[in-house]
């Protein structure tokens, strides 16, 4: 799933390690949270939901939270 940005969306966090970009979005419309990797080699991108109380663990594993 790719989200597109709106002015709702709100970045929280962000890291890049070579050649995947993970970020943690806050959609303050809906009041969701999401995990979003962007593989910037091929540009794919993968995005999920999260529990909000579960964010940062999501940001430090989105893998493991993707494929949930």
């Amino acid at each position: 799933m790719t989200l597109a940005l709106t002015p709702h969306l709100h970045e929280l966090a962000q890291r890049r390690s070579q050649n995947l970009e993970v970020t943690l979005l806050w959609n303050g419309r809906s009041e969701t949270v999401w995990i979003s990797i962007l593989d910037v080699a091929s540009d794919e991108q993968e995005a999920a939901a999260v529990p909000s109380d579960r964010a940062l663990d999501a940001f430090n594993h989105p893998y493991a939270y993707l494929a949930a």
